[in-house]
């Protein structure tokens, strides 16, 4: 039997095999498709005193290529929230470096939480940030008179009857370029200036999977801190008969975070795909 421990080893010679060791040694930037269960995690950033996906990417790759790393991701997500297609991009020094060695040996210290999907080089002005053009989030909801156990960790189980129309007629409001105010979480800017909270959503719907299993899934040219958890909320209320329909757009000028209501919670939300022109 192999030694997991010594194969390890092995993939991580592989991976960095003709890589220059020096610090002064030219660096190439890479970009990475990351997939992840948000379950374990305090989020993707690093913060001290908890795990994070971040933190725990960014350690195993200085392991590996036996150098600082230092991540740009294109979706900070908060604790609980997993992701399919995050992309995160890193420099690492130049070199004849294996790609797909490099790969299998994240893979083996990252598993069962944090897959790499995929790496491949990119030119050195790419940002994974910076550089996307649309975000695509999920959100599940198990909407029956049972919940699902195993769904516990990657869905919002909401009991009370949801109209599928409703929910699908409130998302009309959303689409196109709006100040999201009244969805998002504030940051505090250094300098005290106002923060920009305009977004562009290009799609918003609902599909019934069945079984009582609902997907939302909206698309923009970017998020704001808490926003489709926050959208995602009104939008169950609307379901449920709370509000109407035509609330939204009151509550989408209100420019409010009160307006909104309920934020829903963090399990249900998957960072689907991000969009490179």
């Amino acid at each position: 039997m192999v030694d997991p421990e010594m194969e390890n080893l092995t993939l991580f010679d592989d991976a960095v095999a003709g890589v220059a060791t020096a610090s002064s040694a030219p660096m190439v930037r890479l970009r990475m498709l990351v997939a992840y269960d948000g379950a374990p995690f305090h989020g993707f950033a690093a913060n001290t005193g908890v795990s994070t996906v971040g933190a725990t990417l960014a350690d195993a790759l200085s392991r590996i290529v036996r150098h600082p790393v230092e991540l740009t991701v294109a979706g900070r997500t908060d604790k609980g929230v997993h992701a399919w297609g995050n992309v995160v991009s890193l420099d690492v020094p130049d070199g004849d470096l294996d790609l797909a060695a490099l790969r299998g040996a994240l893979n083996k210290m990252l598993q069962p939480h944090i897959a790499v999907r995929s790496i491949e080089v990119v030119d050195a002005g790419f940002s994974a940030r910076f550089s996307a053009t649309a975000r695509t989030y999920r959100y599940t909801v198990v909407n029956r008179d049972v919940p699902d156990p195993f769904m516990a960790d990657r869905a919002w189980y909401v009991e009370a009857p949801l109209d599928l129309a409703a929910l699908r007629l409130a998302c009309d409001p959303f689409i196109g370029e709006h100040d999201f105010s009244s969805f998002c979480r504030k940051p505090k800017r250094i300098d005290g200036s106002a923060p920009e909270m305009t977004r562009r959503v290009q799609s918003a719907h609902w599909d019934d999977l069945g079984d009582g299993v609902l997907r939302f899934e909206i698309r923009a040219n970017a998020f704001c801190h808490q926003m489709v958890r926050s959208v995602v909320g009104l939008v169950v209320e609307v379901g449920m008969g709370v509000r109407h329909a035509g609330d939204v757009v009151s509550v989408i000028r209100a420019r409010d975070r009160q307006a909104a209501g309920r934020l829903a919670p963090p399990q249900g939300l998957v960072l689907w795909r991000v969009d490179y022109d």
